[in-house]
């Protein structure tokens, strides 16, 4: 699965044609770090060894729902430079059936009940700023631009350096098939490091 992801990260116009990222659904995101730089940590022994600006990474990930209620969270990683994670939006109405235009809308399941791996870590961190205004704060692009935002707040704090590329890659999970197979994916990351294409 690593070599499907591969220096893509989607543009606005690469987006699937009709989709509204703004529905309710289960996305498979990657977010990287600028240059591919290892600001989070290492991997040991088949495990992630976050440093500080790790653990805010961390941390922050899993303040995603304080910040959008509508939000819950599949499996996710945080590795040397990136962050694989599944994101499933799920709001009471996302006015999927008021789109008059005849849209083929894939049927998208619902994120079966996955657990978050206990890392080990607090999240306790501070909370972050609501989402912008100027933008749909019910939209994928919106939550992971402000997780980003949250991040690159305190980890420039410790390292004024750190930034994240302008982009991030996101792939709508359409079956259950598909979900398990990415939530394997992202579990054996690690163990999977010395080959991944991110490694440097």
């Amino acid at each position: 699965m690593a070599d499907r992801f591969q220096n893509k990260y989607r543009i606005e116009s690469a987006r699937l044609k009709h989709w509204d990222y703004g529905w309710n659904a289960s996305y498979f995101i990657t977010i990287c770090t600028k240059d591919r730089d290892c600001f989070f940590g290492d991997v040991m022994d088949g495990e992630m060894v976050f440093n500080e600006i790790g653990r805010i990474a961390q941390d922050c990930w899993l303040e995603i729902p304080e910040h959008f209620p509508f939000v819950k969270l599949g499996n996710h990683v945080v590795m040397p430079n990136h962050v694989h994670g599944i994101v499933v939006i799920d709001k009471p109405d996302d006015e999927r059936n008021d789109k008059s235009d005849g849209r083929n809308v894939p049927n998208v399941p619902n994120a079966p009940n996955v657990e978050t791996p206990n890392l080990g870590v607090s999240t306790t961190a501070k909370r972050t700023n609501a989402a912008s205004e100027k933008w749909n704060p019910g939209t994928l692009g919106v939550i992971v631009n402000q997780y980003k935002r949250a991040v690159t707040i305190r980890a420039r704090k410790i390292h004024v350096d750190f930034a994240w590329q302008p982009r991030f890659h996101d792939h709508i999970i359409r079956d259950e098939r598909s979900f398990q197979k990415i939530t394997e994916y992202i579990i054996n990351n690690p163990l999977n490091w010395s080959n991944d294409q991110f490694h440097i």
